[in-house]
C-alpha cells in the first residue's frame, strides 16, 4: 500500500511540474491577451475608448486567422481609475489568467502601480496612453524591462507644444495652469518650461477633482501673456476652458493628449472651444495612409462614429503585440517581451514606429486645432 502511494505521489508531482511548465496564455488554439483599463471612475472615457479599439483589433485579427493560427482570447478587467486596483488587476491577469501580454492601463499613475506585478510575473505590458517619461525608465535611468508603449512620452509632447507656441502662434510669453497632484501634468510642465523660448509670466496650480477655477483665472485675467499652457486631463481642462472663455480670457490655450476626448467639448461647451490646441496621437483630419483609412472605415462600421486617438492607440497596441508574438514565433511572455524591444518599422494607424532603447516608440505627433469644439486643422510634427 505504501509503495503504491509513493508511486502515485511521484506521478502526481510529474504531472504538476508539466502543468507549471506550460506557456502562459497559450493553448493549442488560443493566445490570451489581458486588458487592464479604466472602465469606470474619474477617467473612464480613456479606458472605454481604448477598449473599443482593442476589441476591433482582436475581431480583425481573429477573422484573419489569429496570431500564427491561434485566436486571441481577450480578458478585460476594470481597474476603476484607481492605482491600487490597477496593481491588483495586473497581478490577476498575469498570475491567475496567465495572459501572454497586457494592454493598459491608460493613465501613467496606474501603469506605474502595475509595474511591480508584471515584473514579478515577467509578463509584458503595453500602455496605449501612459505618457509619463518615468513609465518605461525608473528614477535611476534603468529601463523597465516589461513596460512598453504605443504613445509618445510627455517630454516629447511638452517640447512639441513649446515649439508650436513659438513658431506657429508667435508666442513670446505664456502662463502655465498646472495640476499639482498629477505626475502627468508635472512632467508636461517640466518639458514645456525647458523648451519654451519665451517668458513664463506666471504658473498657477489646481488639484485633480477641482470644479471652480475662478480664483486662479481672476489672478491671471489682466496679466500680459500670449498663450495659456494647460497640461491636464479633460475633466478639469474642459471646465477651465469654459470658465476662462466666459470670463473674457481669449488667448490660445494649449494642452496635451489629455484633451483628446469628446467629454472635454461637453464640459467646456463647444462655443467656448476656440483657439484651443493639443498634441494628439491620431487625427482623422491629418494626412492618412491606406492603413489609417482602412481603420477609420472599419471603426465607423463597427461603432457608427469617428475614431478618437484613444481608440486608435488601443487598436495599435494589440497589433504591436501581434507583431512581437509573430516575430518571436511564440506565445510565451518572455519571448514576446524580447521581440517587443526589437520592433522596427511597425506600421500603426497612429504612425510608423520603432521601439527605442527606452521602450518608447519613435514616431510623429499631431497638433490638433479646435474651433467651435471641432477639429479644424491637424498638423503632423515629426520627431527630431
Amino acid at each position: 500500500m505504501k509503495k503504491k502511494l509513493g508511486l502515485l505521489l511521484v506521478l502526481s508531482s510529474v504531472l504538476l511540474l508539466g502543468a507549471c511548465g506550460k506557456e502562459s496564455g497559450s493553448s493549442s488554439d488560443t493566445i490570451k491577451i489581458g486588458a487592464n483599463l479604466e472602465l469606470s471612475g474619474a477617467v473612464a472615457a480613456y479606458g472605454d475608448a481604448e477598449l473599443q479599439g482593442i476589441k476591433l483589433a482582436v475581431k480583425e485579427i481573429n477573422a484573419d486567422g489569429g496570431i500564427d493560427g491561434k485566436k486571441i482570447e481577450l480578458v478585460s478587467k476594470d481597474n476603476k481609475s484607481d492605482t491600487a486596483e490597477a496593481a491588483s488587476v495586473a497581478t490577476s491577469l498575469a498570475t491567475k489568467d496567465k495572459v501572454s501580454a497586457i494592454v493598459g492601463p491608460a493613465t501613467s499613475g496606474a501603469v506605474k502601480a502595475s509595474i511591480p506585478a508584471v515584473t514579478r510575473a515577467k509578463v509584458p505590458l503595453v500602455t496605449p496612453s501612459g505618457t509619463d517619461d518615468a513609465v518605461t525608465v525608473d528614477a535611476k535611468n534603468k529601463v523597465q524591462e516589461y513596460i512598453f508603449r504605443t504613445c509618445y512620452q510627455d517630454s516629447f509632447q511638452g517640447i512639441t507644444l513649446a515649439n508650436y507656441a513659438s513658431k506657429e502662434l508667435s508666442a513670446k510669453s505664456a502662463i502655465i495652469i498646472g495640476d499639482n497632484s498629477s505626475d502627468y501634468a508635472k512632467g508636461l510642465t517640466k518639458s514645456f518650461k525647458k523648451q519654451f523660448s519665451g517668458k513664463i509670466v506666471d504658473e498657477v496650480n489646481f488639484t485633480s477633482g477641482d470644479k471652480d477655477f475662478q480664483a486662479i483665472l481672476t489672478k491671471i485675467k489682466n496679466m500680459d501673456f500670449d498663450v495659456i499652457y494647460l497640461p491636464g486631463y479633460y475633466n478639469e481642462a474642459g471646465l477651465i476652458i469654459k470658465q476662462a472663455r466666459e470670463m473674457g480670457i481669449t488667448q490660445p490655450i494649449l494642452g496635451a493628449d489629455g484633451f483628446g476626448d469628446a467629454e472635454l467639448i461637453k464640459l467646456a461647451d463647444a462655443k467656448n472651444v476656440n483657439d484651443v490646441y493639443y498634441t494628439a496621437h491620431f487625427s482623422t483630419k491629418a494626412d492618412a495612409t491606406d492603413k489609417t483609412k482602412d481603420f477609420i472605415a472599419a471603426f465607423k462600421k463597427e461603432y457608427n462614429k469617428e475614431p478618437s486617438a484613444f481608440n486608435a492607440l488601443g487598436y495599435d497596441s494589440v497589433y504591436l503585440i501581434k507583431k512581437a508574438a509573430e516575430d518571436a514565433k511564440s506565445t510565451e511572455p518572455a519571448k514576446i517581451t524580447t521581440a517587443l524591444a526589437k520592433v522596427k518599422g511597425f506600421e500603426g494607424v497612429t504612425g510608423t514606429m520603432s521601439i527605442d532603447k527606452d521602450h518608447n516608440p519613435e514616431k510623429a505627433a499631431v497638433v490638433v486645432q479646435l474651433t467651435n469644439g471641432e477639429e479644424s486643422k491637424a498638423t503632423i510634427v515629426e520627431p527630431k
